[in-house]
Parts: C-alpha cells; structure tokens; sequence
C-alpha cells in the first residue's frame, strides 16, 4: 500500500474517501482514532492509503476534485 493523502482535516478524509469509492478504488485510513491518544485537539494527521496499483489513478481522481494529494 502506498500513501495517497495526509491531513489533520477529518471532512477532506470523508470527502476524498467518497471520491474513491464512487471510482471503485479501494483505500484505508491510517491513525483515524489517535484523537483518543491526542485527546481530540487534532494535531497528529490521518493517512489514506491505497493498493499500489490504484495509485495514480486515486491521485488523478483527488486532483480533478481540489484535493491536494501526498508526492
């Protein structure tokens, strides 16, 4: 698996995650309930991974959308 997106922001996850899914490409969440462990201020990001394969074509789907995606 390879990193697609890193970010604080919880709406960019649920809405980059709704791209993909409407696109059929699979994607898992990485660090979605640190908030436990940080106590909810937000500050440790949340990471979107994706099959290898998947790769570019999730970050050609986040791009045409507006969402900045991980290098």
């Amino acid at each position: 698996m390879k990193e697609l997106l890193r970010t604080n922001d919880p709406t960019i996850i649920a809405f980059a995650s709704a791209l993909l899914d409407g696109e059929d490409i699979d994607c898992f969440v990485l660090d979605e309930n640190i908030s436990v462990l940080e106590g909810s201020i937000g500050i440790l990001p949340r990471r979107m991974m994706v099959a290898d394969d998947d790769l570019e074509d999730a970050r050609v789907v986040l791009r045409d959308n507006g969402v900045h995606v991980s290098a």
